[in-house]
């Protein structure tokens, strides 16, 4: 029997005593054990000392935004370099997973959690409280002016926009690469596989995917905080529900309750449904305040909107206030929405691969840049023009309650249009979708990242769902008790710091690993010459090799066949190649384990060069419907056995049923000489760029891509 870990398996190499043997849903106890402690201990904390936990966060935000707002504001524009380089470069086409692989949701779909998973109810919050704000207390230019005007949306624009989603992009592309590509495990540790080898299954690792998840936990309190005040002055407004800590305790419990439900469905059939009903009733509450307003008013402003983007985003970028800075105003929103983009990002960024398998790095990272963005674009330039037009025309009051009380400003805003009561529960039930949408998909995400999963689609136990929306829900409430919203937004700045320099090196393996992915690529041209050299043509026979090919390109077969085909092909040619190379004193091992599902072996061929590196090469029973166009009557449950070729990078997508001895023995010398190729050329790029040579490297991973 093989050493390997067992089909569709996503822990470390075989010969890595250390790594896990995962069970379905088995706990990583020091990850959960570690988070969930000291979450549960700041909660209690705040509770029962809100004054002091309030003056100690005040502290260190202060520290925080003195010593490294300047870096907040490098570290997001640099995420957004790499996301684009990646996207328009050549790595582009490289997919999420296996080169055979299709995505597995529709366009509306998947653009629908894109957007769902990404923002709370927090865009309700903001979309008439920002732009009021920095119209009435810009951090440059007098107040109330039209620059000022022009300014205020665009600002608001600017931290929704696309420096945010693309701190999004590069968890997602990152973690699908590792995960649906290699097999890793689909954690935030996989994406340092490249940096420090199999020490991800480590201690260091287990420090990775526990700040991962107290950020996460973090970021997400921070919109259930803001969505809890949203809804219960909208509760308030429509039916008298009082405003206090009694409301807000209930309106927590029902959404514990809602996400929960909703997080143990899963993600096909609970945040899937909800992601669409969420995205379709606010395009019909964005569009009912477009025609109750002024239609062409804001179109106008809409398109001044966007052109103001473009043509100020680069200065706004980097734009520190170094000279006059308006430390109140940045920690309140740049400095604040930066460490928020940056504490989502491991839950959504993880949430996107999960949803984005089979697409390329170019299409995820177009999608996550431009759909979300061009959605929030509209309604905050809707919600926050119009709020201005209000404004400008002389209601003080309205501008005022807007930018102290935001969770009134959005209300206040409807109120100014008929139909208000319709509006206005529009809004509620899209706030509360909103919010529960961020609750569930990060308890599934949180729950995932705290568990051993036999796959990367594999969901954590329903327990542990429960769990992490139950502990979501307790931090929320203890910040609203030391300090609302504030509290919130303090407390993430904080929590998103320590991450933010786990993602610079995210972007180092990342790249890394794109750039053994292209070598693997150029190495495969170099020796295709003489894998097409027919040295291994089986020449006494011509006639029969066509028609072999023929009838084997026309044939489907059925589970004896392919247990036949192990016993007199596949074990007799892995045999006969392992004995030659053991023969040129080259180690080399036949491995073969058994399918419990089909009842028939994976048989490989496993042989080590050097100390480190290791040739991988392995046929894979897959069982799969039978194509329609087939000459033979078939009907809609007839399927028919492949045999895939698997080697350390995944599937290679082709079928080798039906090959003769010599024929599989030569595809298996094709790819070795192919490996070889690649470590030549990788050991020259190396030598090049003065590597250490004992450096891990992704060219080690050789893990079971089990596709089926």
């Amino acid at each position: 029997m093989s050493t390997d870990e067992p089909s569709g398996t996503a822990t470390a190499p075989p010969d890595h005593a250390a790594a896990p043997h995962p069970g379905e849903g088995r706990l990583k106890r020091v990850v959960f054990l570690g988070s969930s402690l000291l979450i549960l201990a700041v909660s209690i904390w705040a509770m029962i000392t809100p004054e002091g936990a309030e003056d100690t966060i005040g502290v260190m935000v202060e520290w925080i935004s003195d010593g490294f707002g300047w870096y907040y504001f490098l570290a997001a524009t640099l995420y957004l370099l790499f996301v684009v380089y990646v996207a328009v470069s050549r790595y582009g086409n490289i997919k999420l997973g296996p080169k055979h692989s299709r995505p597995d949701y529709g366009l509306f779909a998947w653009a629908a959690m894109l957007f769902a998973a990404g923002i709370g109810i927090d865009l309700m919050f903001f979309s008439v409280s920002g732009p009021v704000s920095h119209y009435l207390a810009p951090p440059e230019g007098d107040a109330q002016t039209v620059e000022a005007a022009r300014q205020a949306v665009v600002w608001t624009l600017f931290h929704y926009g696309i420096t945010g989603w693309a701190m999004y992009a590069l968890m997602g592309m990152a973690l699908g690469y590792f995960a649906f590509r290699y097999r890793l495990p689909l954690a935030i540790r996989s994406a340092l596989y490249p940096i420090i080898g199999r020490r991800i299954y480590g201690r260091i690792g287990d420090t990775v995917d526990l700040a991962a998840i107290i950020g996460t936990v973090f970021g997400i309190s921070v919109s259930l905080g803001i969505g809890v005040v949203q809804l219960n002055y909208g509760l308030n407004y429509l039916f008298d529900v009082p405003e206090g800590t009694a409301a807000q305790v209930a309106l927590i419990a029902v959404a514990v309750l809602m996400a929960t439900v909703s997080a143990v469905a899963g993600v096909d059939r609970g945040i899937r449904r909800l992601s669409q009903l969420n995205v379709l009733l606010a395009i019909l509450l964005m569009g009912y305040i477009l025609f109750a307003s002024s239609p062409i008013r804001l179109l106008n402003s809409l398109i001044l909107n966007i052109g103001d983007y473009v043509s100020r985003f680069p200065s706004m970028t980097l734009n520190t206030f170094a000279y006059d800075q308006p430390t109140e105003w940045l920690n309140s929103w740049t400095l604040f929405f930066w460490a928020w983009w940056v504490a989502w990002a491991p839950f959504v960024g993880m949430f996107l691969a999960r949803i984005s398998k089979g697409r390329t790095i170019r299409q995820f990272v177009a999608a996550t840049l431009i759909i979300p963005f061009l959605f929030t674009l509209t309604f905050l330039s809707v919600f926050g023009n119009s709020a201005l037009f209000l404004v400008r025309d002389g209601d003080e009051a309205f501008g005022e309650t807007a930018m102290n009380l935001p969770e009134q400003g959005f209300y206040g805003l409807l109120d100014q249009y008929p139909g208000a009561l319709f509006s206005a529960g529009l809004a509620t039930i899209v706030g509360l979708l909103l919010y529960v949408t961020s609750a569930d998909s990060g308890a599934l995400v949180i729950g995932n990242l705290s568990s051993h999963l036999r796959t990367p689609l594999t969901d954590a136990v329903p327990w542990l769902r429960i769990f992490w929306a139950a502990a979501t829900g307790l931090l929320t409430l203890a910040m609203l008790l030391v300090g609302g919203v504030d509290a919130l937004t303090n407390a993430t700045i904080i929590m998103g710091l320590p991450f933010s320099f786990v993602m610079f090196l995210i972007i180092a393996g990342l790249y890394k690993a794109l750039r053994l992915e292209r070598m693997r690529e150029e190495a495969l041209l170099t020796s295709l010459p003489s894998s097409l050299s027919g040295r291994m043509t089986h020449r006494t026979a011509p006639e029969w090799t066509w028609r072999q090919r023929l009838a084997r390109t026309m044939s489907y077969p059925g589970k004896h066949s392919a247990a036949r085909f192990v016993d007199e092909v596949c074990r007799p040619a892995f045999q006969e190649v392992a004995g030659e190379l053991r023969r040129r004193d080259v180690e080399a091992t036949v491995t073969e384990e058994m399918d419990e599902e089909l009842n028939l072996p994976h048989v490989g061929l496993q042989v080590p060069i050097g100390e480190r590196e290791e040739f991988v090469y392995r046929v894979w029973p897959i069982e799969t419907a039978t194509p329609a166009f087939a000459t033979r009557s078939v009907t809609a449950h007839d399927t028919y056995v492949r045999f895939e070729v698997q080697l350390a990078e995944g599937s290679q997508g082709y079928d080798v049923m039906g090959y003769s001895k010599e024929q599989l023995i030569a595809n298996i010398l094709d790819q070795y000489e192919r490996h070889l190729e690649f470590l030549r050329m990788h050991r020259e790029a190396a030598a090049r760029s003065a590597l250490p040579d004992h450096r891990p490297d992704i060219a080690e991973v050789h893990l079971p891509e089990d596709e089926r």
